[in-house]
C-alpha cells in the first residue's frame, strides 16, 4: 500500500511538471526595464507586468534600470522588449541629438503613461525668482548626459542662458536635495512625477519653494521644443508650498523597437488597458494612466501592434 502511494504520488508529480512545462512553452516572456528601486517607474513597472501577465499569454517580468537613455539604449539594441522613458529623451534618441551620436529609428512607442515636471527648486528665502536669477548663482542640473540635463540645457537655451553664466554641478536626485541641505547650492532641476521622494525628504528638513516660470516662457519653451508641456504642480504637495507652481512638463512613456512581433505588443497594449485598474490600485501615479491619454505627447512612431490595438478600441491615430 505504501508502494501503491509513493508511485502515485511519483506519478502526480511527473505529470504536474509536465503539464507546467507546457504551460511555459505557451506562454511569450517579455521584460520590461523601469528605474530605481525608489522611484516611481518600478513600482508602476511591477503592476504593469502583472496586468499584462493576468490579461495575456505573456510572462511579463519589470526589472530594475537606470533611468531614459540607458534603457533606450536596452531597447534599441534589442537587449530588452519594453522599457520606461521620457519622451523627451525618446526624442533625442530617435534624432540622434544630445546625448545619442546616431539616431535610433527602430524605437517604436506603445503608450503615454503620465506627466513628469521640471521641479526647480529653490529656497524660500532665495533671491531666485525668475529663470534669469540663475545667473551667478549654484545650480544643479542634473547627472551628465541624462535626462534631466538635456531638458535643462533646452530650458536655458530658450531663456539666453549658458553654464558658463552660474556655477554648475551635475547631481542626480539624491544628491541634488543632499547638497541643500549642507548649503551648497541655490538652486537644483528635478525632473519627475510628483510627489518626489527626495523632494520631500528635503522639505522636512529645509523651507523650499519651487520657481514659477511664466506663460510667455513656456509658450516659446514649447514652440521651440515640442516634446513639453505646459503644466502645474498642486499647491501642497510639498510642505511648506501652499500655491501651485506653473511649470513644464515631459511624458513618461512605454517603448519598444520594431523587431518585437506585432502580436506580442498588441497582446501586451490590451492587457495592460485591460486590467489598468490593477495599475490604478498600485501607485499614485498609476491612477493617470489611462486609454484616453495613451497618445498624448509621443515622440517616435507608435509600434504595429498598438496601433492595431487602439483602432480596435476606436482611438484616432494618425
Amino acid at each position: 500500500m505504501r508502494r501503491r502511494t509513493i508511485l502515485a504520488i511519483t506519478l502526480a508529480a511527473i505529470a504536474m511538471a509536465a503539464f507546467g512545462t507546457a504551460y511555459a512553452a505557451d506562454r511569450t516572456f517579455i521584460s520590461i526595464a523601469t528605474g530605481g528601486t525608489s522611484g516611481t517607474y518600478y513600482p508602476i513597472g511591477g503592476a504593469i507586468a502583472q496586468a499584462v501577465s493576468k490579461g495575456s499569454s505573456l510572462q511579463a517580468t519589470a526589472e530594475t534600470g537606470n533611468a531614459s537613455v540607458a534603457n533606450l539604449n536596452l531597447v534599441a539594441n534589442g537587449e530588452i522588449e519594453v522599457a520606461f522613458v521620457q519622451n523627451d529623451s525618446a526624442f533625442w534618441a530617435y534624432n540622434g541629438k544630445l546625448m545619442f551620436k546616431a539616431p535610433q529609428k527602430n524605437l517604436r512607442a506603445i503608450a503615454s503613461l503620465y506627466p513628469e515636471h521640471v521641479q526647480i527648486i529653490t529656497t524660500r528665502d532665495s533671491a531666485i525668482k525668475s529663470i534669469g536669477d540663475l545667473k551667478g548663482k549654484r545650480v544643479g542640473v542634473g547627472a551628465p548626459g541624462s535626462g534631466v540635463e538635456g531638458d535643462v540645457r533646452a530650458i536655458f537655451q530658450v531663456a539666453g542662458l549658458k553654464y558658463s553664466d552660474m556655477n554648475v554641478d551635475f547631481l542626480d536626485f539624491g544628491a541634488t536635495t543632499s547638497r541643500f541641505k549642507d548649503n551648497q547650492i541655490d538652486a537644483g532641476f528635478v525632473v519627475s512625477g510628483y510627489p518626489t521622494a527626495s523632494v520631500m525628504d528635503l522639505a522636512t528638513t529645509k523651507d523650499i519653494s519651487l520657481l514659477n516660470l511664466d506663460t510667455e516662457f513656456l509658450e516659446k519653451l514649447r514652440e521651440e521644443h515640442p516634446y513639453f508641456m505646459i503644466s502645474s504642480i498642486p499647491g501642497g504637495t510639498y510642505r511648506g508650498i501652499d500655491s501651485d507652481t506653473v511649470t513644464p512638463a515631459v511624458m513618461a512613456i512605454l517603448v519598444t523597437n520594431d523587431g518585437v512581433p506585432e502580436d506580442v505588443i498588441y497582446e501586451f497594449t490590451k492587457a495592460m488597458f485591460t486590467n489598468i485598474s490593477d495599475v490604478h490600485a498600485s501607485h499614485a501615479k498609476g491612477r493617470e494612466i489611462n486609454i484616453d491619454s495613451a497618445l498624448e505627447g509621443l515622440t517616435v512612431p507608435l509600434h504595429p501592434g498598438a496601433v492595431k490595438y487602439y483602432k480596435e478600441v476606436g482611438l484616432k491615430v494618425d
